[in-house]
């Protein structure tokens, strides 16, 4: 690192096998417009600001040789969970990059992240001393559900239609939390293998930070950066993509 500016990375987890879709293939690996849904996703790092990208993969993916990409990419073996995977990213970038500098952590099934939010993340925590997360605030009426069975004779059509509310949530000062997530290298890494050590896991590198007594900052992206988890979230992701025309 010179002159005290920091590069930027990218790490990005593509080691599950999306059961939820209910495909033979991992989602990442579905194609859309043509091509799979992890080459689109690594397409929106492929700009000058971004040092290096790394990939996390199933050691066994039979896939990843199918991909196209216009750019290099460092490819790593995958862990187990998500957590384990960026672990793997983050130690295989300590033998490329300055432990301050950043690491932007995206899931492989984002692929409609517009550029522009990821530089903005970029532009506006350059110099905060944690870093944050795009995210969007939460603007529908938010209830939870009671998932214990009742201990009293109900309908009998109870837990055949649906799940019952319990109380409604304020929806006040809640996000969703998306992707890309960006934090110190060193930082991150430390935060990750204190949790691991811990027995815990995370599902985002935003609780890992959190759980070290960090606050990461929201900073507001757009709503079309969805993650694919259906199916009917492709077709979603194909609308946005021919939207923005990218």
């Amino acid at each position: 690192m010179s002159n005290n500016i920091p590069n930027y990375w990218a790490i990005v987890p593509a080691a599950g096998c999306g059961s939820r879709m209910g495909t033979s293939r991992p989602k990442q690996y579905l194609h859309l417009q043509g091509k799979p849904i992890l080459q689109h996703t690594l397409e929106r790092f492929n700009f000058p600001r971004i040092a290096g990208i790394v990939v996390c993969v199933a050691d066994d993916d039979p896939y990843w040789e199918t991909l196209t990409l216009p750019m290099p990419v460092m490819r790593v073996s995958g862990g187990a969970e998500r957590c384990h995977s960026v672990l793997n990213g983050l130690q295989a970038l300590q033998q490329h990059a300055q432990p301050d500098d950043w690491v932007l952590v995206h899931d492989a099934a984002r692929p409609c992240v517009r550029q522009a939010d990821i530089e903005k993340l970029m532009n506006q925590l350059t110099h905060h001393p944690v870093g944050g997360l795009l995210a969007v605030p939460v603007r529908d009426t938010m209830k939870r559900a009671d998932t214990t069975p009742p201990t009293t004779p109900q309908h009998p059509g109870w837990g055949k239609i649906g799940l019952e509310v319990l109380e409604t949530v304020s929806r006040e000062g809640l996000w969703h939390a998306l992707t890309p997530q960006m934090f110190r290298l060193e930082a991150l890494s430390n935060a990750l293998q204190n949790v691991l050590n811990y027995g815990e896991l995370v599902t985002d590198d935003a609780e890992a930070m959190e759980k070290q007594g960090h606050r990461p900052v929201l900073i507001e992206g757009h709503a079309d950066n969805i993650k694919i988890t259906h199916p009917q979230d492709l077709n979603l992701a194909e609308l946005y993509l021919q939207q923005q025309n990218f």
